[in-house]
């Protein structure tokens, strides 16, 4: 599974980068509102941090501004993802961009009849919200699993699942369970995913069994050169 983390922040766009884990991230207006400054200025900056798609939403309603949004922000960088809203104008954007070679992630899907609709208008990703979900008693991640039961039977749909609106770390595992090809989460959610009380418990009592030999593996030199290097 790959892994979006769903942030405007560019620190925290950059701290999660060079750890590895981040295979693209996603944004949406009100992402990039907290984040401040100019829309298009941020995006290219985070697509110079990131190598894998970068979601970029048009504000548009109508096809054709819609279109007109969306090739403006392809030109951005190679790896931009327009990102257009689940609608038939964001639908008949979709097939437009795609047939011009831009990767497309739909968004605001809540249902798999409009994943399927996705799919068709030749989506790159699409996005279901599963914690919007959740939220008014629904299940999302049978919604997920609609999904993906329905692409799986046509070999001919590259659509991407996207797992959006990622609450907690279970919606990640659940998914991935699932088989889902994506999801995109805030970064306190890659955080969580770190944690565990028996980690911690266990790194505590091997540092404690090791500063009772009272060796170290680097040289005080060793040492001082390294916080150097950090300070530095």
């Amino acid at each position: 599974m790959k892994f979006f983390v769903d942030t405007a922040d560019l620190d925290q766009i950059r701290e999660l980068a060079e750890t590895g884990l981040v295979d693209g991230v996603t944004t949406n207006p009100s992402l990039v509102a907290k984040a401040g400054g100019s829309f298009l200025d941020l995006i290219a900056e985070i697509c110079r941090m990131v190598h894998g798609p970068v979601s970029a939403e048009v504000t548009a309603t109508d096809h054709a501004t819609m279109l007109a949004e969306g090739r403006k922000l392809a030109k951005i960088a190679p790896n931009v993802a327009v990102k257009v809203p689940l609608t038939p104008d964001g639908l008949k954007t979709c097939k437009t961009l795609t047939n011009e070679g831009v990767m497309v992630n739909v968004t605001l899907c809540f249902s798999a009849g409009q994943a399927l609709l996705a799919a068709k208008a030749g989506a790159t990703f699409i996005s279901p919200f599963v914690g919007r979900l959740d939220d008014v008693g629904s299940f999302g991640m049978a919604l997920i699993a609609d999904i993906l039961e329905i692409y799986n039977h046509y070999p001919m749909i590259a659509t991407e699942v996207l797992v959006a609106s990622v609450r907690g770390p279970q919606q990640v595992i659940e998914a991935a369970k699932l088989g889902a090809h994506i999801a995109t989460m805030p970064p306190s959610v890659v955080h969580q995913l770190y944690r565990h009380p028996l980690t911690e418990k266990g790194l505590e009592t091997f540092l404690a069994d090791w500063e009772k030999t009272g060796q170290r593996i680097l040289d005080s030199g060793e040492a001082a050169a390294l916080a150097a290097g950090k300070n530095g």
